[in-house]
């Protein structure tokens, strides 16, 4: 049997709820910083099935620094596996895969508008819409097509012509090449016909 995906946000708060617990068993708290499906499926803007939550950061005491988020504590990967093992997840469905995006760069200020929420010794910020705008216009150009997951949700996001701009300028930092730069013109440009 495959393992399943995180239904929505009630099956992603179940699955953190259970991590809180464990690591609050183990007395280690533990600070991240989510962005992704998850973090738009836990602010509510959509409710659908995401794969795994993506940890971009840690954070420190009283979560005014974030920091790369490697290696992950322990206690944490423990947890990680104990609650895979008991919902039937993934082994991978909390991961820190996304955290490659330190090497090139975050929004700026994104560490001050951050959503904090607490799961038992867990605490997750949750990164801003407008962050989160930033993030899925470059997934998106990245993974083409008005089809794909990173586009609906950035239409979800329901961005204004001028905050796309701004990501726009953000994304091109990302990846100077000229083709990469027309896809994105071209999905900047689907996406404000589509916000009509």
């Amino acid at each position: 049997m495959s393992p399943s995906v995180l239904t929505g946000r009630a099956a992603i708060e179940r699955a953190l709820t259970a991590l809180g617990e464990r690591l609050a068993h183990a007395a280690a708290p533990c600070s991240l910083v989510v962005v992704g499906g998850a973090a738009i499926n836990l602010l509510g803007i959509v409710d659908r099935p995401t794969r795994d939550v993506d940890v971009l950061a840690r954070a420190g005491t009283g979560a005014k620094r974030i920091a790369p988020p490697d290696p992950l504590p322990q206690a944490l990967r423990e947890a990680i596996a104990a609650v895979a093992r008991d919902f039937g997840l993934a082994s991978d469905w909390l991961n820190t895969a996304v955290a490659d995006q330190w090497r090139s760069g975050l929004p700026p200020g994104l560490a001050g508008r951050l959503h904090w929420s607490t799961y038992g010794a867990l605490t997750l910020g949750l990164a801003d819409r407008q962050d989160l705008v930033f993030f899925k216009l470059y997934a998106a150009a990245d993974q083409t097509g008005p089809e794909s997951v990173h586009f609906q949700d950035l239409l979800a996001l329901t961005p204004t012509a001028r905050e796309l701009e701004r990501a726009a300028a953000w994304v091109k930092t990302q990846d100077a090449s000229p083709d990469f730069h027309a896809v994105l013109a071209t999905v900047v440009d689907h996406a404000r016909r589509s916000l009509r």
